[in-house]
């Protein structure tokens, strides 16, 4: 069996159609057949039922798909160890983060593993810690920055730095100049917060249930970019953490008492999966940036 019959044998999968496939793979129709009829054959069992308009998996196929996939797997970590330069001066990574890290993490993180290893090809992606375990499971990632919670068992974490959130406000806010403000003052303020989607929001919601806090949101966006802006422009303020606003001139984060959200940002990799030059490095790296955060 060779890596051609795999690789055939998940695009059919993928396209549900012989056609599609060929085409997506840029062979003819008859010559990706004969791979799937040879793998049938090497295997003694029909893998796709084909009487249908669409071509599916038989039960045998679904069971064989699984195994499939994972062996594409492990032959693509086999090629980049093979590939993996133990001096750093070549290599690729890449890397997934949620929102709130690209506010102020994934910036100085960059450039310091690109102050150190200028060869190595960096990819960051910002999404959901969702879709980011999806991506890790599927070996489309390598590396993700986000929270501790909720992991599937197939993804392993490390504990990197602890994020509080504060009160952020603009400096001409009346609250600007408080040392600390206590949690009741939520109730007054008119927030602009980030959507449902981050789980920074789920966070706040369900921290400000527990204590009996009902805070005026006026407005929500999905970007914090417009969250930031909105409060710089307005006399809205919001919940975000405190490190985001000392890397934007005009913000101001107040301290909440006691203190609402603290949470632990966590490195996420998929379990067993192989580790390169490059992921150590960064790995690495992001620890020692977090030190330097925390001291």
């Amino acid at each position: 069996m060779l890596l051609r019959h795999i690789t055939y044998f998940l695009a059919v999968a993928e396209h549900h159609s012989f056609t599609r496939a060929a085409l997506a793979l840029h062979v003819s129709q008859p010559a990706l057949s004969q791979q799937i009829k040879q793998l049938e054959e090497s295997l003694n069992t029909q893998l796709f039922d084909r009487t249908g308009r669409a071509t599916r998996l038989t039960d045998a196929g679904e069971v064989y798909l699984r195994y499939a996939r994972r062996a594409l797997q492990d032959l693509e970590e086999g090629k980049r160890a093979i590939h993996d330069v133990g001096d750093l001066s070549r290599g690729s990574l890449r890397v997934g983060v949620t929102p709130t890290f690209t506010a102020y993490f994934v910036g100085p993180l960059i450039e310091a593993f690109y102050h150190r290893y200028p060869g190595v090809r960096l990819t960051v992606h910002e999404m959901s810690q969702d879709r980011m375990e999806s991506l890790l499971i599927d070996d489309m990632l390598d590396v993700g920055i986000a929270f501790e919670e909720g992991h599937s068992q197939d993804v392993e974490t490390q504990p990197l730095l602890t994020e509080t959130l504060a009160l952020v406000v603009n400096q001409r806010h009346p609250l600007a100049s408080r040392q600390r403000v206590s949690l009741n003052v939520l109730n007054n303020e008119h927030l602009i917060l980030l959507s449902a989607e981050f789980a920074t929001r789920e966070q706040i919601d369900r921290y400000c249930r527990q204590n009996g806090i009902w805070p005026q949101v006026m407005m929500e966006a999905n970007s914090i970019s417009a969250v930031i802006e909105a409060v710089r422009r307005t006399s809205l303020s919001t919940l975000l953490p405190a490190a985001i606003a000392s890397e934007h001139e005009g913000l101001v984060a107040i301290p909440l008492n006691p203190l609402l959200l603290q949470r632990t940002a966590v490195i996420m990799q998929r379990r067993g999966a192989y580790q390169s030059a490059a992921l150590r490095a960064f790995i690495a790296c992001a620890h020692h940036l977090s030190s330097a955060l925390g001291a």
